[in-house]
């Protein structure tokens, strides 16, 4: 006899429909799968069986063919493994056929019959909801994920006799809801912020500019002067998300596992922050079947990157495409995968190897020689790509002692917010959405600048020894200035603070 179930696999950060159709015959005891199985398919044999006999069923001694169907693309996953078992107890007649086409049945198997959480499970629910299904039935461990897609029935099940009893109609399990308001609301809350950081205004400007702007910033101080302190803080001033920015954030961490039981929506901007001996695959991502990396996980959020010259200097240069594009296409024999990666850049480093070469209170023992060698770590190619560079000088003990509470991050977001909202409307169906994405051409459009201007931006580059790859990366940074400002045009005043972000530009004296 022949069944069929619907269940799905990931590609990319999408899911795909596979049906999983069993056959039972006649004939000495066998079980093949095929399809193209990866290991944890290959290897869920024992484990449905085992589940099959403990959840009170009989197994079939008889022939058994699995086949998973589009059989030219390679599954992979114990998310198959109760679709299978499904399949199996269907086509052995313990289970109606009428429901079996209404559903996505996804789950991992233990050997008593219990579901484990599986992952990529949003992907799924959405494929559902594109081909017109009923909904999904998936372990509960995952059905708060599942449930952010409306429109379909997410059942929640705990146990392979739960899934039997639901499809023979002889239980009912009440779908799962999620309050998405609810889930917004909770991502807008943050437990540290910019109140906490004591002096350091000329930074935190730097920071709000950045974060108006969508801008990549490097930080460069001495050890102990807060830079990690204030990384960490950038996400609460960043623009709240709204849906469709959740669901692709959720979507890529779903199917890395990330996604945690009683968050159904990642509703707030990721903070990733790799440590400087990460692999090149860790970084971008990688794998015979390509998984996502850190910086598509820091999609839409910060890639914090600590200590930036001692990353590997190779792993660096991969940052360059990623940060220009948007997303990274990696690459095998069998496939070929796009992830998006639109993230912020924030680094942070030492001014030199000693990390004293600029604090007024300790003395620096680097040569010029030295700190240029430690500097050029970090490749032009990469430091074009930043846009704003700021030095963050040691914390005075005055300013530590003193009481004043600094300016909280919600007051910064509402100048944020404002901000991108004159960028969404001046970029509208252009394909940018921040100043920090505009191309030479509209560089050209929005970012005219006056007489006294362009002077100003002659004295830089030919005075101060100003690199003119910085040309147009102030010209980004002098509009959201501007933009932060209230202005429609670039002033003198504009310019002269977003040079001053340029501070790696300038000659080692």
């Amino acid at each position: 006899m022949i069944s069929r179930v619907f269940t799905s696999s990931i590609l990319g950060i999408n899911a795909y429909l596979i049906e999983a159709e069993v056959d039972i015959s006649l004939g000495l005891p066998y079980y093949a799968t095929v399809g193209l199985p990866e290991g944890a398919v290959k290897e869920s044999k024992e484990r449905i069986k085992a589940a099959i006999k403990n959840s009170g069923y009989d197994f079939p001694q008889r022939r058994i063919i699995i086949n998973l169907a589009p059989a030219d693309i390679k599954k992979e996953g114990a998310s198959l493994d109760l679709p299978i078992a499904i399949s199996i107890l269907a086509a052995s007649g313990f289970i109606k056929q009428d429901i079996l086409n209404d559903y996505i049945i996804l789950g991992e198997l233990s050997l008593d019959g219990k579901l484990n959480a599986i992952k990529g499970a949003l992907p799924s629910a959405l494929c559902a909801k594109e081909k017109g299904l009923k909904g999904v039935i998936l372990p509960a461990a995952n059905s708060k994920e599942a449930a952010v897609v409306e429109g379909i029935d997410v059942i929640p099940v705990k146990t392979l006799s739960e899934v039997v009893e639901f499809l023979n109609e002889d239980a009912a399990i009440r779908p799962v809801e999620v309050n998405l308001g609810n889930v917004f609301k909770a991502g807008a809350l943050f437990d540290i912020g910019f109140n906490d950081v004591k002096g350091q205004e000329h930074v935190k400007r730097a920071l709000e500019v950045a974060a108006a702007g969508g801008h990549n910033i490097l930080m460069i101080g001495p050890p102990g002067s807060g830079k990690t302190m204030l990384a960490r803080r950038i996400p609460s001033i960043l623009p709240d998300l709204n849906f469709d920015e959740a669901l692709e954030i959720t979507k890529i961490h779903s199917i890395m596992g990330l996604v945690r039981e009683n968050t159904p929506l990642i509703a707030k901007r990721t903070f990733r922050t790799p440590h400087h001996s990460v692999s090149d695959a860790g970084l971008i991502g990688g794998g015979s079947i390509p998984k996502p990396g850190e910086v598509s996980l820091a999609h839409n959020g910060v890639l914090f990157l600590d200590e930036l010259p001692e990353f590997k200097k190779n792993v660096l240069e991969l940052l360059r495409q990623p940060m220009e594009d948007g997303d990274v296409t990696i690459s095998r024999a069998v496939v070929s995968l796009t992830y998006p990666s639109q993230f912020m850049l924030v680094s942070a480093m030492n001014p030199c190897p000693c990390g004293f070469f600029t604090d007024p209170s300790h003395e620096c023992l680097c040569t010029p020689a030295q700190i240029q060698r430690y500097r050029s770590k970090v490749s032009g190619p990469l430091l074009d790509r930043i846009d704003i560079h700021v030095e963050v000088p040691a914390v005075k003990y005055k300013e530590l002692r003193d009481d004043f509470e600094s300016e909280p991050s919600a007051n910064i977001k509402q100048r944020v917010n404002v901000a991108r909202r004159v960028q969404h409307e001046r970029f509208d169906k252009k394909g940018v959405h921040s100043n920090a994405q505009m191309k030479p051409r509209h560089i050209k459009i929005f970012c005219d600048i006056c007489d006294d201007g362009h002077k100003l931006l002659e004295m830089a580059v030919n005075k101060l020894g100003m690199s003119a790859r910085g040309y147009n990366r102030i010209l980004k940074v002098s509009r959201t200035i501007a933009d932060l400002a209230g202005s429609d045009n670039i002033t003198p005043a504009h310019l002269s603070e977003a040079i001053q972000y340029r501070s790696l530009d300038r000659k080692v004296v």
